[in-house]
C-alpha cells in the first residue's frame, strides 16, 4: 500500500477512477486513524484499564482514506486542520468522475413490493 500526501492521493485517485471508467470498480474507505501501523493486543483486566487506553488515543484526530481497484492500492492520512480543504477537493474529484452510474430499475422494485404485500 502506498501512503501518499493529500494532493498526491487526489491526483492518483483521479487517474484510478479514469482507468476504471469503462469496466471495473474502485472501493474507497474512510476511517479514524490513531497512528498505529500494527494492532495492539487487547488489554486484560478491569474496565478502568480499558478506559485509560481509550483516553490515550485521543489526541489530534486523523482520518485514513484508502482507495483500491483490486490491483492498485492508495492511502493518505488527513489531519484535523486539513479536513475542510481535503473534503472539498475530494468531493470535486468524485463529482467529476461519477458520471457513468447506472439508474435503478423502478419497475422491478415496485413488483417486488407488490409480491411481498400479496404474500403477507
Amino acid at each position: 500500500m502506498v501512503l501518499l500526501d493529500n494532493d498526491g492521493f487526489l491526483n492518483q485517485l483521479t487517474h484510478l477512477l479514469q482507468r476504471t471508467r469503462t469496466s471495473g470498480s474502485v472501493n474507497i474507505t474512510m476511517k479514524r486513524y490513531h497512528g498505529q501501523t500494527k494492532p495492539k493486543p487487547k488489554p486484560r483486566g478491569t474496565k478502568k484499564l480499558q478506559k485509560l487506553t481509550a483516553v490515550e488515543h485521543e489526541g489530534e484526530s486523523k482520518c485514513l482514506f484508502r482507495a483500491t481497484n483490486g490491483k492498485k492500492k492508495l492511502s493518505t492520512v488527513v489531519n484535523a486542520k486539513d479536513v475542510n480543504r481535503f473534503q472539498l477537493a475530494y468531493a470535486n474529484v468524485l463529482k467529476a468522475n461519477m458520471d457513468n452510474l447506472k439508474k435503478r430499475d423502478k419497475k422491478t422494485e415496485k413488483s417486488k413490493a407488490k409480491k411481498s404485500k400479496a404474500t403477507q
